[in-house]
C-alpha cells in the first residue's frame, strides 16, 4: 500500500487599521479606480473587466480579480501570492474614515514581508489622500526589492 504525503502551507492573516481624514467616497475611489491605485499603491493598476493588471517599481507584475465593491464601504481584491485584500471603510462621523484592511492567506514564511509592506501602502495612501503627496520612489533601483520601503 502506498502512502501520500501532502504539506499544507500555513497561512496566516495580515491585519491593520488607519484613519483618514478625507470621506470613505474620496478613500474608496482612490482603491477602486486605476488613477487612485496609481497615486499610492503600484506605478499602474489598470483594470481590465473584472482584473487588475499590476505593475510595481521593481518591475514586478501581478494580475488578480477585483472579489468584492460596495462603494463606499468595501473593496477587496487578489492580491500578491494568492491573498485576498479587503478593504472596509467606515465613516469616522468627522468626515474622515476608519479603513480596516485584512490580507488572508498570507504565507507563514512572507508574515513579517507583507506586514511590513501593507503599513507602506496605508500611509501612502493617507500621505495621498489627505495630503496630496506621494511618497514613493519611482525607482526601479530602489525599490521594496532592494529593501527600500517603497510600493
Amino acid at each position: 500500500m502506498r502512502s501520500w504525503m501532502v504539506t499544507i502551507r500555513n497561512m496566516a492573516v495580515a491585519e491593520w487599521r488607519v484613519h483618514l481624514a478625507s470621506p470613505p467616497e474620496v478613500v474608496f475611489d482612490a482603491l477602486a479606480s486605476d488613477g487612485g491605485r496609481a497615486r499610492f499603491w503600484a506605478e499602474t493598476a489598470v483594470r481590465c473587466g473584472g482584473q487588475i493588471d499590476w505593475r510595481f517599481p521593481g518591475g514586478q507584475t501581478w494580475r488578480g480579480p477585483v472579489l468584492a465593491e460596495d462603494r463606499p464601504r468595501l473593496f477587496s481584491v487578489r492580491y500578491l501570492g494568492g491573498t485576498r485584500a479587503t478593504f472596509t471603510l467606515s465613516g469616522d462621523g468627522q468626515g474622515g474614515t476608519d479603513v480596516h484592511l485584512v490580507d488572508e492567506g498570507v504565507a507563514d514564511d512572507d508574515l513579517m514581508q507583507v506586514l511590513a509592506g501593507w503599513v507602506s501602502v496605508l500611509l501612502c495612501m493617507k500621505a495621498c489622500v489627505d495630503h496630496g503627496a506621494d511618497l514613493r520612489n519611482h525607482d526601479r533601483e530602489r525599490s521594496w526589492d532592494q529593501h527600500y520601503c517603497d510600493n
